[in-house]
């Protein structure tokens, strides 16, 4: 029975942390939901309670990692200058393959691009504070504590399948995911995944990730004006989608459901694979620091 709950160094074993985790998030709901009720009743706008959702789930995770007796740096939070400059790295990838791969749908006559007359740039610092809390909520929830517990407890390989499934299974309720765009925006969004597990495995940090994340959601939509996993943005740009399939141009989806979109992942997975990362560096640095 012991060895059930305990592995061989006599630790909880990881399954029973991911169940710890599931269970207090589950819990947070009860909190959460009267917390937001409560906030909006007092006026507080939509916008304003953005951050709330990972202010919750990180306030979880600092639960779980203190119940291991763990910093929550371990997580892959150390807001550093190193932290800074992979979050700036992270962005612009994120924004250059989500700008790369409209440009092949352009390319190919898949959409036309004009300028927004509503544009401005106080739209486009907008979209980065929305942007920058859904990368660090989604970040934290599917490549921080349980993608981190599945690494340590079944390995790479189960950890990136498993989380890349449950991510993209995650959008399936989003507007416009069915036929066509549901087998290419999932192919996509499990892709985009993997990606962003192996930005954190080369780093052993949550900055690219969230880079990443920011930077191709940001640049989809409040840039280039795309609906972004089926949900409209106002952009720089008005796109203008012309007379080509839908797994070409993404559809009313967006660039997501595109094939374009996954040729771009599909490069930045070989780009991250063949990098060696900075996670090593970091460990030397700090080690030659400890001397």
């Amino acid at each position: 029975m012991k060895r059930l709950f305990l592995d061989s160094n006599g630790r909880v074993r990881n399954g029973w942390w991911i169940l710890i985790f599931a269970a207090l998030m589950f819990a947070s709901r009860f909190v959460y939901t009267p917390v937001s009720r409560v906030l909006q009743g007092w006026g507080a706008p939509q916008e304003a309670l953005e951050p709330l959702r990972f202010v919750f789930l990180l306030l979880v995770t600092w639960i779980c990692v203190r119940l291991r007796k763990e910093p929550l740096s371990s997580i892959g939070f150390v807001l550093n200058a190193r932290w800074a400059r992979e979050l700036g790295v992270g962005s612009l990838l994120g924004l250059t393959t989500a700008v790369l791969a409209v440009a092949m749908i352009w390319a190919v006559g898949g959409v036309r691009l004009e300028l927004d007359p509503a544009r401005s740039f106080g739209l486009l610092a907008y979209g980065l504070y929305i942007f920058l809390f859904v990368a660090l909520f989604e970040e934290t929830l599917f490549r921080g504590f349980v993608f981190q517990r599945l690494i340590a407890g079944a390995g790479v390989w189960v950890a990136q399948l498993a989380l890349g499934l449950l991510f993209a299974s995650s959008h399936w309720g989003n507007p416009d995911m069915q036929g066509g765009t549901l087998v290419w925006a999932t192919i996509e969004l499990f892709l985009g995944a993997v990606l962003l597990g192996l930005a954190y495995l080369r780093t052993r940090s949550l900055a690219m990730p969230v880079g990443i994340h920011l930077g191709w959601n940001w640049a989809q939509g409040y840039l280039l004006g795309f609906d972004v996993s089926g949900f409209a943005h106002a952009g720089w740009f008005h796109p203008q989608l012309l007379d080509r399939p839908q797994w070409v141009t993404g559809g009313s989806f967006g660039p997501e459901a595109s094939i374009f979109a996954v040729v771009v992942d599909v490069l930045l997975i070989v780009l991250l694979w063949r990098w060696k990362g900075s996670a090593a560096s970091a460990r030397s640095t700090t080690l030659g620091d400890a001397a």
